[in-house]
């Protein structure tokens, strides 16, 4: 399925999960999420990437050895799990799960709504 965006978002949201996540700092796709009072239940998962580059300071706080194996399998809250779904009514968007902590109370990152996207035929 091709895919453009047709709004930006980036909002906090809530997400579903059908049963406990494995691994807190890697839960894998939500069921579902919640969204401006709004239930979405996510019929299918189209891609996943994952970002663990550090940025910043962080990114120079280890050896460049080290540095290049965090970046493939990450590192204790560095990184961003992304997810382009499709929910049950047909909508695509874009989510992330951000593993950096929101502070030292709230420790397990966050879901986030990148971006809505409309399907695209594609010219033949």
């Amino acid at each position: 399925m091709d895919t453009k965006p047709i709004r930006f978002i980036s909002e906090r949201v809530e997400p579903r999960f059908d049963g406990a996540p494995g691994l807190e700092k890697r839960p894998g796709c939500p069921g579902g999420f919640d969204w401006k009072g709004e239930r979405f239940r996510i019929d299918d998962v189209l891609s996943e990437w994952h970002d663990y580059a550090r940025r910043g300071r962080a990114a120079h706080n280890m050896r460049p050895s080290h540095a290049a194996a965090a970046e493939r399998r990450g590192s204790w809250g560095v990184g961003r799990d992304y997810y382009r779904v499709v929910t049950e009514s047909g909508r695509v968007f874009d989510l992330y799960y951000d593993r950096a902590p929101l502070s030292a109370a709230d420790r397990k990152g966050a879901w986030f709504l990148l971006r809505e996207l409309e399907s695209v035929r594609r010219a033949e």
